[in-house]
């Protein structure tokens, strides 16, 4: 149960898988200088071109921080790369620290494939070194993210997400439609009120982040389209004053508060793409697994219902179910009880994280208009200034 616990009590996604670059990922060790130690890392949002393109590695920005830093100072919002592992036995204790980072794209006559560099800085005595650097393939870390939910179904492990770029075929999606009716059809009828609840909040919270994380990208890109076209009128201010004598020095002044702002909102855009984007976006690809979490949860209560209905009716050894369904009784306990750790980490951590996102940018929008409205009020009040200093001279 050791390994289980501070599985359930990690905060956010898995560990560097095994298996050397191009290797099957099964014959290493999943974690450098450990034999199976759980730990932590978070991955940068990249898209992949090549054979795994269907897949996304999420969420955290590598350029908020000093990644080669080493300090129990250091953030552990889901804006950072670096993940600090704390347990709530140790709790003053941050002393493992994971970052995954420096993509590398391998070109064979087989295959082209991506590496990062994963580095373990450690003070644990059960580390054969304070400080580890492995390269791993991409398929290691969907290989360490299969075997994390194997051993842990009901633990919430937001890794890796699988999606199509272009969306399911008719074959996948009349899977998925087959197993949707299949499990409708086969129920769980003992499922407890508080996870009815969870799976409620669960399929709110995806219509809400998944809305928010359009929201996001539009405004993002109406953004972008705004600041390309404001960055046009400086020259045009300047041209302009080389053929109005009369107006050159008002027609410069024009243009240089358009550049001010012009580079105000550049740094606004680069707030919401570093800021914001990344972290809405990694809620949505949580709102998934979340999904596939609660689905393991109810398979593990199916299975507990069946053998119960079977030994109810007869259909099966009456004295072999028994035995059985006591070892189920523990899995669906132990589940749960795994789930709900899990899950309230998980609801604080969202809550927290997406808090901070949303002030973040709030403070970085006031602090915008306010840039903005100051640079075009210095623009009036020299005007204003200047006409009533001319206004005065021409008086007799």
């Amino acid at each position: 149960m050791e390994g289980e616990r501070r599985a359930s009590q990690a905060r956010s996604s898995g560990l560097p898988a095994g298996g050397a670059d191009g290797e099957s990922p099964g014959g290493g060790t999943p974690f450098p200088g450990s034999s199976g130690s759980s730990a932590l890392l978070q991955a940068e949002v990249l898209d992949l071109d090549e054979d795994e393109d269907d897949l996304e590695v999420f969420s955290k920005d590598a350029s908020l921080m000093d990644m080669n830093s080493f300090s129990p100072m250091m953030p552990t919002s889901p804006l950072s790369m670096i993940n600090q592992i704390k347990f709530e036995d140790e709790p003053d204790l941050k002393d493992l620290f994971i970052t995954v980072d420096e993509p590398e794209s391998h070109v064979t006559t087989i295959e082209t494939f991506i590496t990062y560099r994963i580095i373990t800085k450690t003070s644990r005595g059960e580390f054969d070194s304070s400080e580890f650097e492995v390269r791993r393939r991409y398929q290691d870390f969907l290989w360490l993210k299969g075997k994390l939910e194997e051993a842990h179904p009901t633990l919430i492990i937001p890794e890796l997400s699988s999606h199509k770029k272009q969306g399911p075929g008719l074959l996948s999606r009349m899977g998925q439609t087959v197993r949707a009716v299949a499990s409708s059809m086969r129920g769980v009828k003992n499922r407890p009120e508080e996870f009815m609840e969870m799976n409620n909040f669960i399929e709110l919270f995806s219509q809400k982040i998944n809305l928010i994380d359009k929201i996001s990208q539009r405004i993002y890109k109406e953004e972008r389209e705004y600041f390309d076209e404001m960055k046009e009128y400086g020259p045009i201010h300047i041209l302009w004053s080389a053929s109005e004598e009369d107006l050159v020095d008002i027609l410069k002044d024009v243009a240089s508060c358009i550049d001010r702002c012009c580079k105000a909102t550049e740094k606004r855009m680069s707030g919401l793409a570093e800021a914001l984007l990344p972290v809405v976006h990694e809620y949505v690809l949580y709102s998934e697994m979340l999904m596939g979490v609660m689905r393991r949860r109810d398979q593990i209560q199916a299975e507990l219902d069946s053998k119960v209905e079977a030994l109810t009716y007869k259909k099966a050894d009456a004295d072999l179910l028994p035995e059985e369904i006591g070892k189920l009784e523990d899995k669906v306990e132990c589940a749960n009880n795994a789930l709900k750790a899990d899950w309230e980490r998980w609801k604080q951590n969202m809550q927290n994280d997406i808090k901070l996102a949303f002030t973040d940018m709030a403070e970085e929008n006031i602090h915008y208009y306010e840039q903005c409205l100051a640079t075009w009020e210095s623009f009036l009040t020299s005007q204003t200034n200047l006409h009533l200093e001319e206004a005065s001279e021409d008086k007799p």
